[in-house]
């Protein structure tokens, strides 16, 4: 990928999320906590894992 598509797509995804987050600022949290959400889970899992390991 040349320097310049990559900050092609870098400005057009930097973009596209500024613009739902102007027009749409409910809809854009619920989806960040979503992903905050999955994360958490994700991170929960690994650390039972961990201690399982352990244990």
């Amino acid at each position: 990928m040349t320097p310049n598509a990559k900050k092609a797509l870098i400005v057009g995804a930097v973009a596209v999320v500024l613009f739902f987050l102007i027009t749409k600022p409910h809809e854009s949290a619920d989806a960040v906590h979503m992903v905050l959400g999955y994360l958490q889970d994700g991170a929960e899992a690994l650390v039972t894992f961990v201690r399982a390991l352990f244990a």
